[in-house]
């Protein structure tokens, strides 16, 4: 359950993101959603690894989890201190090379719809987090189909996951 109610607000902050990058939302208002998504992230990455019954399964949930927490996290303090977001493209980076292994471990054992699934979405968080790399760390042109591929992973790995997952719809 945990699982379906972070994806639902990762899917949120994804698609607001996305929309903000488009110039559709305002640089004050966004850091809203990005503390709130990072936040609830971190408090379930938390309740993983220091909750009653964390175990090496749980505490690399949770480990990976941090990844989307610190992002959102950093996208919010560089959006109330003007930061340019360098820093933020290299952590980027790391974390769209982290989630290359992650991925293919993920598909090696995928047995089941929803295994697929998620190996398939770190592939295209993997995706994304390089071309946050590529526009905030080396200034590539790449805000327009960054803020689109952001959206469309808003929808596809997040918001409806997560919703799927707490209505018992998968």
């Amino acid at each position: 359950m945990l699982l379906g109610l972070a994806l639902f607000y990762v899917g949120a902050v994804l698609i607001l993101n996305g929309l903000w990058m488009l110039g559709r939302i305002g640089d004050r208002e966004i850091p809203v959603i990005n503390l709130f998504a990072g936040g609830l992230s971190l408090l379930v990455a938390l309740k993983l690894a220091f909750g009653e019954g964390a175990d090496l399964a749980s505490v690399k949930a949770a480990a990976l989890s941090l990844l989307f927490s610190f992002t959102y996290l950093w996208v919010a303090i560089n959006r109330y201190s003007g930061a340019d977001g360098r820093g933020l493209g290299w952590f980027s980076l790391f974390v769209a090379i982290t989630a290359v292994p992650v991925a293919a471990d993920a598909l090696r054992v995928a047995s089941s719809p929803g295994e697929w699934w998620l190996g398939l979405s770190w592939v295209a968080w993997s995706v994304l987090w390089l071309m946050f790399f590529l526009m905030l760390a080396l200034g590539r042109p790449l805000a327009r189909p960054t803020a689109c591929m952001a959206i469309g992973q808003g929808v596809l790995t997040g918001w409806l996951p997560g919703y799927l997952l707490l209505t018992g719809g998968l």
